[in-house]
């Protein structure tokens, strides 16, 4: 009896508490938090996106979205090495930011930084899961600069699949050739 009574109370506890307890992450918290700068970074306006980040950061001095997008902004106006470091900076806080990883390896592939660059996407694509087009295409494009073929074609053929047009268009240059159809 005592054990029924127990269990009849103890199941509405965990189901209110369940549906009570806040369930966004960190990241999407700051992102919440950091919403003017980055419409202002949508909008274009990297200039006051990268004022606006610079003062976040100063604020919250362990912002890892904060890095990012100030990052972001560096690498719009081709400050690649102050990008890097951002993104680097990003990457100590929260090392599971899958665009974060993308970027970076953007970064070192315009630096024709072509192994930093594919080791940056690899990452992108596992903490994706696999599922962004854009970071299989990205490092299918650094192991065409690598010579694995094989890899990178495999690679490009899932970012079709996921439904990425310019991975599809890629498939039909050399040193492919492939018909592709979406």
């Amino acid at each position: 009896m005592e054990t029924f009574l127990l269990i009849f109370l103890l199941i509405p506890y965990l189901v209110l508490r369940y549906y009570l307890t806040d369930h966004d992450t960190p990241a999407e918290k700051e992102r919440k938090r950091l919403a003017e700068g980055i419409e202002l970074f949508n909008n274009g306006e990297y200039t006051k996106a990268h004022d606006y980040f610079n003062q976040k950061i100063k604020e919250y001095r362990k912002s890892a979205i904060a890095y990012a997008y100030r990052g972001q902004c560096n690498l719009k106006e081709q400050n690649i090495y102050s990008a890097l470091y951002d993104f680097a900076e990003a990457l100590s806080f929260d090392n599971t930011l899958s665009e974060v990883h993308l970027q970076k390896g953007m970064a070192h592939y315009q630096l024709s930084e072509y192994e930093t660059a594919f080791l940056s996407f690899d990452k992108a694509v596992w903490f994706s899961r696999g599922e962004e087009p854009q970071a299989l295409r990205w490092r299918a494009l650094a192991r065409l600069k690598l010579h694995q073929l094989s890899q990178a074609e495999k690679d490009l053929s899932k970012a079709v699949e996921l439904g990425d047009e310019n991975a599809a268009y890629v498939l039909s240059q050399p040193p492919f050739r492939r018909k592709v159809i979406l």
